[in-house]
């Protein structure tokens, strides 16, 4: 038994002339992939250095990478916090002023009108960013803060906008789950072609649209 494992290695079975027993090696474990199927390289590099701020340096890029959930979660807490700071603003503008004293008075001219607490501050800010324009709050002429809010908020949002939807479409646009309808054959074998000793495997696409300029790269570890 010693002398056959040494020979044959663990991978090798022994029958005994006797039917009723029959021994086999124990099955290897599976061992762990360096490329996934899917062209994912399974190599985690550690202990560079700066790994963090190099991430954040590329701010964009790094979004794009993280995984649907931080992504969305990302989303939403960027726009929650967006929208509560700005509503504060306002309110705290109208604070200053005086105009949450006068909310109903119809003889004051407020900075907006119809804001006389925050959830109302908070209305008018959902709805000026969102351009739905009610109608009913709006900023009066007396308020040059105001106005220079406003301004600050337009470039803002236009800027969180442009950053976090341009960040998800490209996240949509990728084309990773592409590699979930090629196949590639279970198991490659070497093979003489023209004359040379070649290692061969069939990559097949299950979807009907061809791929335009589609190339395969290979790595072999040895």
């Amino acid at each position: 038994m010693a002398a056959l494992r040494r020979k044959f290695g663990e991978d090798y079975q022994v029958v005994n002339t006797n039917r009723a027993a029959t021994f086999s090696a124990p099955v290897k474990k599976k061992r762990q992939r360096f490329v996934e199927k899917n062209g994912r390289c399974n190599v985690q590099h550690g202990n560079l250095g700066g790994e963090t701020s190099r991430y954040l340096s590329d701010l964009f890029t790094t979004l794009v990478d993280l995984k649907w959930r931080w992504n969305l979660l990302i989303f939403i807490l960027t726009y929650t916090i967006a929208w509560l700071v700005m509503a504060s603003m306002w309110w705290i503008i109208a604070y200053i002023r005086g105009d949450l004293n006068h909310g109903h008075d119809s003889s004051y001219t407020p900075c907006v009108a119809n804001v006389y607490n925050f959830p109302s501050a908070f209305l008018f800010f959902i709805e000026t960013e969102a351009t739905i324009g009610y109608g009913y709050r709006y900023i009066t002429e007396k308020c040059p803060e105001g106005i220079i809010l406003f301004l600050f908020q337009s470039l803002l949002g236009s800027i969180v906008d442009a950053f976090l939807i341009g960040c998800m479409f490209i996240k949509m646009s990728q084309p990773k789950k592409r590699a979930e309808t090629l196949m590639f054959s279970q198991d490659a074998v070497i093979s003489q072609r023209d004359g040379k000793l070649c290692l061969m495997f069939r990559v097949g696409n299950l979807r009907n649209s061809h791929m335009v300029s589609a190339q395969i790269r290979c790595k072999l570890i040895k």
